[in-house]
């Protein structure tokens, strides 16, 4: 018999009340720990996640608006990058996050900042091509083909689901938590635009 603590569902939902953290991200601290919620605790906040989950719903009204033109010219963003204070917003290294975002942006052509950002019609549409590929497929397979093809496609158009050009290993998102964990505030992309001659 294998002294595993079970991890069970009240046990992620009390850490995820404390943290805020995503329930997966939870569960694997708790596996880790194998099921001591205050060591599972130390992983997340090393991690730099829980901090930055409980500040998520923080308001951002502060900020700041970078730009950024690349290749002579012929591609140009513009970015609103937000936090909680005026300090933070005059800060140099969120001031760099910001033009790190911009370049971000003219290397990977995002079309939207979130996959909630992304309107209902364009997401049916993408839903129906990816379930004609499966046709033929049993419906269990089917669903799971499909929601693969989505994430995927949402991870080409947003944002904060693209890899980060500057380190592939991490996503957009990964980045912005890493900030709010160093910085100690939310922060969140407002809008963005992506300018391109001829595009």
């Amino acid at each position: 018999m294998s002294d595993q603590k079970q991890i069970t569902a009240q046990l992620v939902n009390e850490l995820r009340k404390q943290t805020g953290v995503s329930l997966l991200e939870c569960k694997k601290a708790l596996v880790e720990s194998n099921g001591d919620i205050e060591e599972a605790l130390t992983i997340l906040k090393k991690k730099g996640m829980a901090s930055a989950a409980k500040k998520a719903d923080r308001e951002a009204s502060e900020g700041t608006i970078q730009s950024y033109i690349h290749m002579g010219g012929r591609v140009g963003v513009m970015l609103e990058l937000n936090c909680e204070t005026d300090f933070v917003a005059k800060n140099d290294e969120f001031k760099q996050l910001a033009k790190d975002l911009c370049m971000h942006i003219a290397a990977s052509s995002p079309l939207y900042v979130k996959r909630e950002d992304v309107p209902g019609e364009l997401v049916e549409k993408e839903k129906e091509i990816a379930a004609a590929q499966t046709e033929g497929k049993p419906p269990a397979a089917a669903e799971g083909i499909i929601k693969g093809k989505l994430d995927k496609w949402f991870k080409t158009i947003c944002l904060m689901e693209q890899d980060y050009v500057k380190d592939q290993s991490q996503t957009v998102q990964d980045i912005l938590t890493q900030a709010i964990s160093k910085m100690g505030e939310n922060m969140m992309v407002s809008r963005f635009e992506r300018y391109q001659i001829g595009g």
